[in-house]
């Protein structure tokens, strides 16, 4: 009996890759795929039905695309409430892979694959890196960590089912990243962005330039990062940085990337269907309005999503991609909802930080900021790496850096912080997602 995700009189077999293909076929995908994930999660999946129950939905009210708006969200704490199996959809005899998140706090939340989701996740890799310019010809050199995390092992399967040559080398020992990347000659580097600034900087040490070796390609995702610090990289290593998005709740990397043009991420929208929502209200907004991204997984069998909240800012964009790719591209994310601070009633995103620092010459990317209470209200206080030479300076010219960054910051983010300056390496380098934010204040 054939499936939504698998029939052969579908408007597209789903491992067939449309990123070119004209709107309104896209649309008529998406309701078919729609219209099947939204009965199979009602006859699967306890929590969904009930929801539907709730509302007075059946499966059979969906009937155009913008009936996904009468569905219920879904949100992180659905996965950890049903931990581990609460959510899945199919038989665990049917499940290939499992995965879990990390997870700081409590139970991780858990999520399973089918033999087709593993293809589906496959499938948007291989575009994923083809829409960067990787092809056949070159080697991966894969520092996303493997094991219940989704990165290392979903852009190595991506990889090698392109046919490029993967060197699975997972996060961490720095020096022998370094000698891989020039004894294997490396063309691509899979990583986290802020883990490649600290191989660029011990590459240094050891007296190797990244921008002498054969590398050319980075595609970097698992954390948000800003346009300054794609500048930083690129000059520094001598790459093309591009950006991957991905959640473990949706399927891992691969839900969306950058193309040739870095204007934005195309979102795989054949698989996942993005919604943009006003965060406070829940309400749809229109392309181009700014708001948090909604995803609904179309094709996923173990445990579909349907409008799940990611908590990302960010706009799909309206205007056509230089690329010629026809499906939508959503602004890069370098916001959380959740990662919002509040700062003497401020609204303070990390990024924002970030971008300020990074436009005083003489700053490092190495940064921590730490969030305290002093006589009753909120405080900030930003340590940030300078470099060796400047840290050499006169007391007047360290000074004067000082309180360059610090009208930098304030510019930007509307209140002062204190600003104290470190030596070179103070800051602990990450080897996987990086930790900006160490909340000290009183609760």
């Amino acid at each position: 009996m054939s499936t939504y995700w698998n029939d052969k009189n579908s408007p597209m077999n789903p491992i067939s890759a449309p990123d070119f293909i004209p709107m309104e076929q896209m649309r008529e995908l998406q309701l078919y795929r729609l219209q099947g994930v939204v009965k199979h999660c009602y006859d699967n999946v306890e929590l969904f039905r009930t929801r539907l129950d709730e509302k007075g939905l059946k499966p059979e009210d969906i009937k155009v695309l913008d009936d996904i708006a009468k569905l219920p969200f879904s949100v992180k704490t659905d996965l950890r409430n049903h931990y581990p199996y609460g959510l899945f959809a199919s038989s665990l005899k049917d499940i290939v892979r499992l995965h879990a998140s990390s997870g700081t706090t409590g139970k991780p939340i858990v999520v399973g694959y089918t033999d087709e989701d593993m293809k589906v996740w496959t499938n948007v890799m291989v575009r994923s890196l083809a829409a960067c310019g990787v092809s056949s010809e070159d080697i991966v050199q894969n520092a996303y960590g493997y094991g219940l995390f989704t990165g290392g092992l979903g852009v190595h399967c991506g990889a090698e089912a392109l046919g490029a040559t993967v060197i699975p080398i997972s996060g961490g020992n720095t020096s022998k990243q370094i000698m891989l990347l020039k004894d294997f000659c490396s063309t691509v580097i899979t990583v986290t962005p802020s883990y490649f600034l600290h191989v660029i900087e011990v590459a240094s040490e050891m007296g190797i330039s990244i921008k002498d070796l054969p590398l050319r390609v980075g595609i970097f995702g698992a954390e948000p990062w800003t346009f300054e610090m794609r500048e930083r990289i690129e000059k520094e290593a001598g790459i093309k940085a591009y950006d991957i998005y991905g959640l473990s709740e949706i399927i891992g990397p691969g839900v969306g990337v950058e193309c040739s043009a870095q204007n934005g991420l195309h979102i795989f929208e054949d698989h996942f269907y993005p919604e943009i929502i006003d965060p406070d209200t829940g309400e749809v907004l229109p392309d181009g309005s700014e708001g948090e991204l909604v995803l609904t997984t179309l094709t996923k069998q173990a445990i579909p999503m349907i409008r799940y909240r990611t908590r990302d800012i960010t706009t799909i964009m309206t205007e056509k991609c230089d690329c010629g790719r026809t499906i939508r591209r959503i602004k890069k994310i370098s916001t959380r909802s959740d990662d919002m601070l509040i700062i003497r009633g401020v609204n303070v995103f990390p990024s924002q930080i970030e971008a300020a620092l990074l436009a005083v010459e003489g700053t490092l990317p190495h940064y921590m900021i730490y969030l305290t209470t002093e006589h009753d209200m909120d405080a900030v206080e930003v340590k940030v790496e300078i470099n060796s030479a400047q840290f050499g300076d006169t007391v007047s010219a360290i000074e004067k850096l000082k309180a360059a960054i610090t009208n930098s910051i304030k510019s930007i983010v509307g209140v002062s912080v204190k600003v104290t300056l470190v030596e070179p390496k103070t800051i602990e380098r990450s080897q996987g997602k990086a930790k900006r934010v160490i909340d000290q204040r009183n609760k």
